[in-house]
């Protein structure tokens, strides 16, 4: 952005440092993910064991001479790095190799300024960018050293370093100012949901777990879900009927991924702050993946960083139709659930066990008299009756499901009427 580059292709050569702490085989693969999301085509990969990076070329000049000789043979013109690399180190890779160089911020960043589609996505992404820009300022425009000081001024005007790190400063500003007030309707979208004592329920997990097929099957919304990571970037809210607790809020938000650049989690405070206010988290976990622990533990990463890693949760394993019958280490206990989004197994159990989690109390059976028309209504319109068998003599006997909040009011308004439950 700040110097010349040379143009960025599609086929690309994958580098990974290999380190003892780390887990090659599955950061190239997630690297692999992310370069097909951005419709790249990963070619051949190479790793590089050094413990700490070469401060130069991030890979040392061995290496690179290794990855130059693999561009050319392969016919490639892009490198794809699953770290970090300094402005510096990334410059000089560019020189050195004579193609284009994009750490794995970068890419990530690329992936989600394609996937915006709302406003409010579109400038989180634009501020993420800008705020990963700003720690890349390089002098690469010598020509530009110093701009000229202007008529009545004091020596020379700023340099084209300082400009840009003002002009990236303004536009900062602006976007935080924007960004702003999209939390501030947020948060009194919130406040007004507490008030109504509306539940919200947040799908959380890593990305391409299948927590927009879930959504879809569980509030028959038309979310956008593709195999492919990232496929959800802006946050999707529906009202969701639940037996015994009425209204819920079910939300639909962007999947998380290990080393999550911290400019994304800053971008994206506003939505994030809809997963940090929720009564319940669903952290949805991809059940055929070899991998899932480490996906658990890199969202329980992110969820610690945004102040939501303590909340009420519960472990929904998706995919469950993908699992052979001689998979037998799914947890049988309440903090987890196997279903499948897609052919609808385990849904019911879900929508009952979020039920139980957000405080509906065990079936209790009431038997109404004709003239209580008024309670028979007050309990639908809070979602609390599960089942209704009308009497030959007209009452009504009916099984419900509600928060003891609404238990207890029901048992209240009956005593006023001077009503009976049996």
């Amino acid at each position: 952005m700040f110097y010349d580059r040379p143009e960025a292709g599609r086929r690309a050569l994958l580098v990974q440092l290999k380190q003892a702490s780390n887990d090659v085989e599955f950061e190239l693969s997630e690297l692999t993910e992310l370069a097909r999301s951005a419709e790249l085509e990963p070619v051949v990969s190479v790793t590089a064991s050094r413990e700490t990076p070469h401060p130069k070329t991030f890979v040392g000049p061995g290496k690179v001479d290794e990855i130059r000789h693999l561009l050319e043979a392969e016919e490639l013109d892009l490198l794809l790095v699953n770290h970090e690399l300094s402005a510096g180190q990334q410059r000089n890779l560019e020189a050195e190799l004579g193609c284009r160089v994009v750490p794995r911020t970068e890419l990530i960043l690329h992936i989600f300024a394609d996937r915006a589609r709302t406003h409010e996505g579109k400038l989180q992404v634009e501020l993420a960018h800008l705020e990963h820009a700003q720690t890349r300022l390089v002098r690469g425009w010598t020509h530009l050293d110093r701009q000229k000081g202007g008529i009545g001024l004091r020596g020379a005007g700023e340099t084209q370093i300082e400009m840009d790190q003002r002009m990236l400063a303004e536009r900062i500003k602006a976007l935080k100012a924007k960004l702003s007030t999209v939390a501030s309707r947020r948060a009194q979208g919130r406040r007004r949901r507490s008030r109504a004592g509306t539940p919200v329920v947040a799908l959380v997990g890593y990305t391409n777990a299948g927590k927009s097929t879930l959504f879809n099957a569980l509030t028959d919304a038309a979310v956008l879900a593709e195999d492919r990571l990232f496929a959800t970037l802006d946050p999707t809210m529906r009202s969701l009927q639940m037996p015994g607790i009425g209204d819920v809020v079910l939300a639909d938000t962007v999947g998380f991924i290990s080393q999550l650049p911290h400019a994304l989690v800053d971008a994206f405070k506003a939505t994030l702050e809809e997963v940090a206010g929720a009564d319940l988290l669903l952290q949805v976990v991809d059940a055929s993946d070899e991998d899932r622990d480490l996906r658990i533990d890199d969202v329980n990463a992110v969820l610690r960083e945004i102040g939501a890693l303590d909340l009420p949760r519960l472990i929904v394993y998706n995919k469950a139709d993908l699992l052979s019958d001689e998979d037998n280490w799914l947890p049988a206990d309440d903090a987890h659930l196997a279903v499948s989004a897609l052919t609808g197994a385990g849904l019911p159990e879900l929508l009952a066990r979020i039920g139980r989690l957000l405080g509906a109390q065990a079936p209790v059976e009431v038997l109404l008299s004709p003239s209580e028309g008024r309670l028979r209504s007050w309990l639908y319109q809070r979602g609390a009756v599960v089942s209704e068998d009308v009497q030959e003599d007209g009452s009504m006997a009916l099984t419900i499901v509600a928060r003891e909040e609404v238990l207890r009011a029901f048992s209240d308004q009956r005593q006023a009427a001077g009503g009976a439950a049996h």
